[in-house]
């Protein structure tokens, strides 16, 4: 089979593999030397409907079980509300989506954690966060027991079967039914301590408010165990408020930092922060851009109206600070304007590299390392340091080690 695939070349579909599309990006890393940094992406995908034959018997309530199989074998597809990925599928590096299927992996290994590998070696990736991709709009669902039980299974087979097979470079922040906080607590006492698991995520496309107090007790578990929460954002082109926008590209644009907007807000003006001073929070793929407005606009009307905050013993903008964010899609065009958000976040210990492969819109670790405003110690920090001292990972070479004694935050 023959198809045109870059710039008019004719290429077959056995070409069609991550090593070779990534082939520009080995280079790049070879170039920079990034094997002798350890490098941490925060925030990588797998498409978790390819392995849902395998995920659904993981289903506890046996009703809801066989209603899942029962639909999939239908042919009905998702099982959750679909984020517009048609229109993505046709976007940036095209043959990642209608063609993924054609690349071929060894038998007896799992196929997820084989192209996992391949990348992270291509881009010199030493540790990669496994998210799930259309159970992003799980807190869309309308029935919340369907939440509860999609994250319970895929939580199991995640720790059971996938991470396991990883050789310890993919660890994950597990998926928590926010909608349910007494299903979120188990799901948090029965996974906490499997290998692999770093920390929790709440998919922020929901409409449940987060400063609640019945969530209370999830955070302070978190809290108690030292482990991370994150807050992963996406798309939701039903929103009301984007049915105006008449462009993917818009809805694109506005949806993800959207998502993560509303919930820094009710997290800080609620005083979430000061409640749980020990929590890391965490802030996934939203961009950076918004981080500088919403915390001007915080403090000024933090300043105008004080008695509406009354659980802050500082400003908004403080707490944010105290904030870890992903760096993913990193908007560079101003690179003056890039600097100062930077400046007003910490970067340098508060920002962790992410790719965001293999989305068509993923981010190489250059886009770190080669920003002439950056200090080495700080591009060290950020590409890996940080990441390294918030999940606990080892360096995974001696040259790694002794770059992070030299340039990273880590204690010594």
């Amino acid at each position: 089979m023959e198809l045109i695939a870059e710039r008019g070349r004719r290429v077959t579909v056995e070409e069609l593999n991550t090593t070779r599309l990534l082939a520009h990006a080995k280079k790049q890393a070879q170039q920079r030397k990034f094997d002798d940094m350890l490098i941490v992406d925060v925030d990588a995908h797998h498409y978790e409907n390819e392995c849902m034959d395998d995920i659904l018997p993981f289903i506890e309530n046996e009703v809801v079980r066989q209603l899942a199989v029962a639909g999939r074998a239908k042919g009905r597809g998702s099982l959750v509300p679909n984020l517009a990925v048609g229109f993505q599928d046709m976007g940036g590096r095209i043959t990642r989506y209608p063609l993924r299927s054609s690349e071929k992996t060894e038998k007896g290994k799992m196929r997820d954690v084989q192209l996992g590998h391949r990348w992270m070696d291509a881009m010199s990736v030493d540790y990669s966060c496994l998210f799930p991709t259309l159970m992003l709009a799980i807190g869309l669902h309308p029935d919340p027991e369907m939440e509860v039980e999609l994250c319970w299974a895929y939580n199991r087979w995640l720790t059971e079967k996938a991470l396991p097979e990883s050789d310890g470079r993919f660890y994950s922040m597990l998926s928590l039914p926010l909608s349910e906080p007494d299903a979120a607590m188990r799901q948090i006492e029965t996974f906490a301590g499997r290998k692999g698991v770093s920390g929790f995520m709440i998919t922020s496309v929901r409409g449940q408010p987060v400063h609640h107090n019945r969530h209370m007790k999830v955070y302070r578990a978190l809290e108690e165990r030292g482990l991370p929460l994150s807050f992963h954002s996406a798309i939701n082109p039903t929103e009301p408020v984007f049915k105006t926008l008449n462009r993917f590209a818009s809805v694109h644009g506005l949806g993800f930092p959207f998502y993560n907007i509303l919930h820094v807000t009710n997290w800080v003006t609620n005083g979430i922060g000061e409640r749980f001073p020990k929590l890391p929070v965490i802030w996934i793929e939203g961009g950076l851009a918004w981080v500088p407005f919403l915390m001007q606009r915080l403090d000024h009307e933090f300043m105008l109206r004080p008695s509406e905050y009354p659980l802050l013993k500082k400003k908004p903008s403080d707490y944010m600070r105290d904030m870890y964010y992903a760096s993913q899609p990193m908007e560079a065009v101003d690179r003056g304007a890039l600097e100062c958000t930077f400046r007003m976040i910490n970067a340098e210990t508060q920002l962790l590299y992410a790719s965001d492969y293999p989305h068509w819109d993923f981010d190489l670790p250059s886009s770190i390392w080669d920003l002439p405003f950056l200090s080495e110690k700080a591009k060290h920090n950020i590409l890996g340091g940080n990441a390294a001292r918030l999940f606990k990972l080892p360096p995974r070479n001696e040259r790694q080690k002794e770059n992070l004694r030299r340039f990273s935050n880590l204690p010594a």
